[in-house]
């Protein structure tokens, strides 16, 4: 069965919440990535930018270099478990309708991230099915 581990992204990008939107969408474009993670003392997630998220500041016209990540941030994180099998982590992103689930360990420290990108990678890396007629 292949486990969360296995095809998380690390290192995931973690900002603080003081951290301009701009900043944020600067370094998801260079990353290639749709989503950083707000972290606040010892690395535990606190919040998730998406993409989507910095779509929001531009639509209420704030200015991206003045609005913070905690302006604009997801505050209810769903995480996932490293050892969780990739089933488990579908059906948490399909229930909490999450694109995006930060990786922790059992302190609740963030390990990685886990993308519906990855998991649709993990899928085409899968044995073909065979169809038949």
């Amino acid at each position: 069965m292949t486990r969360v581990r296995d095809v998380m992204t690390t290192p995931m990008l973690t900002l603080d919440a003081e951290t301009p939107v701009s900043e944020a969408a600067r370094g998801m474009l260079e990353a290639g990535i749709k989503s950083v993670v707000v972290v606040g003392e010892a690395c535990r997630p606190e919040g998730i930018l998406t993409s989507t998220d910095a779509v929001r500041v531009a639509a209420d016209e704030a200015s991206a270099a003045e609005a913070t990540v905690g302006d604009y941030m997801a505050t209810d994180v769903v995480t996932v478990g490293p050892d969780d099998s990739l089933d488990a982590a579908a059906r948490r992103m399909l229930d909490a309708d999450v694109s995006h689930l930060p990786v922790t360990d059992a302190d609740g420290d963030g390990m990685g991230i886990l993308t519906t990108t990855d998991l649709a990678e993990a899928l085409s890396d899968a044995d073909p099915v065979t169809q038949s007629g």
